[in-house]
């Protein structure tokens, strides 16, 4: 009898997450496995019910190469996503069937349940004997709890942010930087032409790296990334004199969604979700206004979102996912269970899956970024990482 592993991918989608699939069950045939696609993440297995036909072939299929023949060609994830944590649902999300089942264990008085029962169930009657999971540090976190439980696991990170922690590169970073770069160099039209000063909100929760190599890579004039609380005031000057100093008379910075004012906090709205984070973004524009208070001058501000993360992936991002996708068979073969593929030192490797859990990978001010001027500045170049990080 053949093998069955599981494929999943959770969290933000990012461009590469495709070709990262591909590979595992390109991979996963060729060695005589049978694959099954999880959708919607970790919500395909919480809303699966043993009980009822209708949700197995709606969050559960079979692939073959047809299934995966051309999914490389775009961005975003075929098996689609979701920010689900089966450890933590809140009772609100609890499905009606799983409600009074008993495999639930409540986690705190407002009836937040942990279904990891519930999920090993699901798995054992599927007949899944690995799953390789494909996400952040929050999707990487419930697989680190699996791998705890006994259930052999395989993680894969993406993240545009680069912030998982245990590798120098996750997927979708670079398309990321990517996107953002040739943005701002686009927006130079407008914002130079209407003689402005340009703010440009970028993802980054916890880092800011895609804020300081977008910002690097097309000579924005500053750039405000999470790791280093800003001066609204001295932020301001400096952009009036960049702007009174160009010969077109404007100026731009890029700002991560994770900076934080000087005595200030970090910027969120609307609820918690299953990972405990609200959701970020409007700095940018807080910044804005600041700047128009300060300076007297005329702002665009625009914030880059969701279009960091759209499209095709570019061609390192398909290097790295394809060959993620490939380590990530190699160690199923070898019974390497409760590892993450990585990157380190510009060489792919395998670290232990429980890293992810260690902390946050965080942009090196002191080796990359000039944290008196607002700007990227590389001290020594010699053995440095090509990513800066």
């Amino acid at each position: 009898m053949k093998k069955r592993i599981g494929v999943l991918t959770g969290g933000g989608d990012v461009p590469g997450l495709n070709p990262a699939i591909k590979e595992v069950v390109l991979n996963a045939l060729d060695a005589d496995y049978e694959v099954i696609g999880i959708r919607r993440g970790w919500g395909g297995l919480l809303w699966y019910n043993l009980d009822e036909p209708a949700t197995h072939d709606y969050y559960i299929k079979k692939l073959g190469r047809n299934d995966v023949r051309s999914i490389d060609r775009t961005g975003g994830t075929f098996l689609h996503t979701s920010r689900t944590n089966p450890q933590n649902v809140r009772s609100k999300d609890v499905p009606d069937f799983l409600k009074n089942s008993g495999l639930g264990v409540e986690i705190d008085d407002k009836g937040t349940m942990d279904f990891s029962a519930h999920i090993l169930k699901v798995l054992d009657h599927l007949g899944i004997e690995v799953l390789v999971t494909i996400g952040g540090d929050d999707t990487l976190s419930y697989s680190v709890r699996l791998n705890r439980e006994g259930f052999p696991v395989v993680g894969i990170p993406k993240t545009m942010d680069n912030d998982v922690f245990g590798t120098d590169y996750c997927i979708g970073f670079s398309t990321a930087v990517t996107r953002s770069v040739d943005l701002i160099t686009q927006l130079r039209t407008s914002v130079g032409s209407h003689e402005r000063i340009g703010v440009f909100e970028l993802f980054g929760r916890n880092s800011g790296e895609t804020s300081l190599l977008s910002a690097y890579l097309s000579y924005v004039d500053r750039a405000i990334i999470s790791e280093v609380p800003f001066d609204m005031e001295k932020l301001a000057y400096f952009l009036h004199e960049d702007k009174r100093n160009n010969p077109s008379n404007y100026a731009i910075v890029t700002i991560s969604e994770g900076a934080i004012m000087k005595g200030g906090d970090i910027i969120e709205s609307g609820p918690q979700d299953a990972f405990g984070h609200r959701k970020l973004g409007g700095i940018g524009e807080i910044v804005a206004d600041e700047i128009k208070r300060i300076t007297k001058q005329h702002i665009m501000y625009q914030k880059f979102a969701y279009v960091m993360r759209s499209g095709a992936p570019d061609s390192l991002d398909r290097m790295v996912a394809m060959s993620f996708g490939n380590l990530a068979m190699q160690l199923v073969q070898r019974e390497e269970f409760g590892k993450l593929t990585a990157l380190q030192g510009g060489r792919y490797t395998t670290v232990p899956i429980d890293i992810v859990l260690s902390g946050k990978k965080r942009v090196d001010v002191e080796a990359y970024y000039d944290k008196e001027n607002y700007k990227p500045k590389v001290k020594d170049f010699l053995g440095v990482p090509m990513f800066l990080t």
